[in-house]
């Protein structure tokens, strides 16, 4: 990671361009203090793409964090919450009852 002052960066602008073009993140200052940051441009993935190849770019981006072990023949089995059938209905039923 470069650090460039502002008037720095107008002189080399060029330099660091290519620089960030190359993955490098520079951050730029204004009197010892970071206001901006000049990095790779992130490229969204195309709609159509593969999932692996989503997941990825979401990875890269740090958008997700990816499993240490493959989930091989493993699946999530929901349970729902444990109320009867029809309570959702019910409890409804009531509040609108109360309100009228």
């Amino acid at each position: 990671m470069k650090v460039v002052g502002i008037k720095q960066l107008k002189a080399r602008l060029s330099e660091y361009v290519r620089l960030a073009k190359a993955g490098e993140t520079v951050l730029v200052t204004e009197r010892d203090e970071v206001v901006a940051e000049l990095g790779p441009a992130r490229r969204q993935a195309p709609v159509g793409d593969r999932l692996e190849g989503v997941l990825e770019t979401l990875a890269a981006a740090g958008e997700i964090t990816r499993a240490s072990q493959p989930k091989g023949d493993w699946t999530w089995h929901s349970q729902g919450p444990g109320l009867p059938a029809d309570s959702a209905q019910t409890l409804l039923d009531e509040l609108r009852q109360e309100r009228a």
